[in-house]
């Protein structure tokens, strides 16, 4: 009886130390292991930001992001899952775990660097202000004066810029990107909005209402993000990145999509 309750004792000692070693195994699975088992990628994108992300007027999604994404979920082979948010969504829905990845046209602030890791950066954006023609303004430093109003991207780099150049009118945040920024100042509701140029090229082209404002209030670059403990997936992408530098696909969509209005005809 005692050698049977060594014997007992020893294996339920053993099958502990094998639930502890399966349950270390599984917390050690990485992102790119999830990826790869899975055999998808989850990618996080901004809701409603042309010409980054956006739903055509086919209702299609689509955007410079999206093609850099599509290109590199076909090329590593699985299925590219998109889901997407308002700007103020996209870091909460990385750290929660509802996708693996951000793929936006987002700044690395040392703020967000506390809460996420970002890749070498994709491509640079340039801050700029606007206001409607019929305001007479010439450029940005116009908007800075007391009694303005500023609208601007809720918890965005734009809202930033507006801060610390644009700091004697009254900022004004709005969730859902340019679109509902020149909203806000075509209605009335601000005196000028700030942007990047490239989002603002398609509400300034022709016969527009808007124009754009003398001046560049900020350059910065733009990466995509990922959670710390996702380094593998981290260097991957940095790495793809570089491959697609070097291989001039990546200019081929920042020319079509972030440096001219081509993208418009097929789109709009």
């Amino acid at each position: 009886m005692k050698i049977l309750g060594k014997l007992t004792g020893g294996a339920i000692a053993a099958a502990a130390l094998l639930a502890v070693g399966a349950s270390a195994a599984s917390a050690q699975q990485t992102t790119m292991d999830k990826i790869a088992t899975e055999g998808k990628i989850t990618v996080a994108v901004q809701t409603q930001g042309p010409p980054v992300s956006f739903v055509d007027s086919k209702g299609e999604r689509t955007g410079l992001v999206i093609d850099i994404m599509k290109m590199m979920a076909e090329d590593m082979g699985v299925e590219l899952v998109i889901q997407d948010y308002d700007w103020k969504g996209l870091i909460p829905a990385l750290k929660s775990g509802k996708v693996d990845l951000i793929a936006a046209d987002m700044t690395p602030t040392a703020k967000r660097s506390m809460q996420v890791v970002f890749t070498d950066p994709v491509f640079f954006a340039e801050n700029v202000a606007f206001a409607l023609k019929s305001k007479g303004f010439t450029k940005w430093q116009d908007l800075n004066a007391d009694g303005m109003t500023v609208a601007a991207t809720q918890a965005s780099t734009y809202a930033d810029a507006a801060r610390k150049h644009i700091s004697k009118a009254e900022l004004k945040e709005y969730a859902g990107g340019t679109a509902q920024t020149t909203q806000a100042v075509a209605a009335g509701r601000a005196d000028g909005g700030v942007t990047d140029k490239a989002s603002l090229a398609q509400y300034t082209a022709g016969d527009s209402e808007f124009m754009m404002l003398d001046g560049v209030l900020a350059q910065e670059p733009l990466g995509f993000a990922v959670r710390p403990d996702s380094l593998h997936l981290l260097f991957t992408l940095n790495n793809y990145i570089g491959l697609i530098r070097y291989d001039g696909r990546l200019q081929e969509r920042l020319a079509y999509w972030w440096e001219s209005l081509d993208w418009e005809k097929d789109h709009k």
